[in-house]
């Protein structure tokens, strides 16, 4: 059953990677702490674990959004270059400030996140386009926070950068597009350091490395490739405001299980 569970949570979260630009993360790692609790793993590591082993299989949804958007000319590749600095500072210190907060803390502070995000995506709440984008340190400045909040909680920063864009004036179909490939810098430097941070910590479980659980990443990057190209795909055919309401839903009982059970 625990198999069944990596692979069904790949399919969706592959899905929402390509359909919304978000990387998966919030589906992820919700799930992923349900099911560390279900398998015993210990209290003191298991929220690390879900949210390190959420952005190691982010890294594989990412390249197949990309490869999708990419082929469509949708992604601005001179603006992901401009972010990426910022992005993997951010990650990096994201990481090993995760690496230090208690996993109840954790829980409670990705439980407000996705609260935020239901409540955005729900009422379909978007920043006017009224900014420009900054030049020079300033968009190493923005990459920065993104990538900082992403690492903590696993994501892979869409629902932070596709805002951000469209604020600056980025067309909604090019800013979900490069937020897509933003999420690569965003997964791999928060993998690699949520692997150094948590490296011989004698509570992790059997075929871990680092925070990153093996099986789960596994199970879920079999089908999470598979379903982020289905969705990328949707996302340029398909009106997703009905669908983010009932993902705004889902959000809705993951954040209130965190803060309030």
């Amino acid at each position: 059953m625990i198999v069944v569970l990596y692979l069904v949570l790949g399919a969706a979260a592959g899905l929402i990677a390509g359909l919304f630009g978000v990387g998966g993360g919030l589906i992820i790692v919700p799930a992923l702490i349900f099911s560390f609790n279900l398998q015993d793993l210990s209290p003191l590591v298991l929220t690390q674990v879900a949210i390190g082993t959420s952005l190691a299989t982010i890294i594989f949804t990412s390249l197949s959004s990309i490869k999708t958007h990419h082929s469509k000319g949708a992604i601005d590749w001179s603006l992901v270059k401009r972010l990426t600095f910022g992005i993997v500072i951010g990650a990096v210190l994201g990481s090993i400030f995760a690496d230090y907060l208690p996993g109840e803390t954790l829980q409670m502070i990705i439980g407000i996140y996705a609260l935020i995000v239901a409540v955005q995506m729900g009422l379909n709440l978007k920043p006017k386009a009224e900014h420009e984008l900054p030049t020079g340190a300033g968009l190493s400045v923005a990459g920065g926070i993104i990538g900082a909040i992403s690492a903590l909680f696993g994501i892979g920063g869409g629902s932070l950068t596709v805002p951000y864009l469209s604020w600056c004036r980025v067309e909604m179909r090019n800013a979900v597009a490069t937020s897509s490939a933003c999420g690569l810098p965003i997964a791999v430097a928060g993998m690699c350091t949520y692997v150094i941070t948590g490296w011989n910590n004698p509570e992790l479980p059997e075929y871990s490395l680092g925070y990153i659980y093996l099986p789960a990443f596994f199970g879920i990057i079999i089908t999470s490739t598979v379903f982020a190209k289905q969705g990328a795909k949707l996302a340029h055919s398909l009106p997703s405001h009905i669908l983010k309401r009932y993902f705004a839903l889902l959000l809705l009982g993951v954040g209130s299980k965190f803060i309030f059970f």
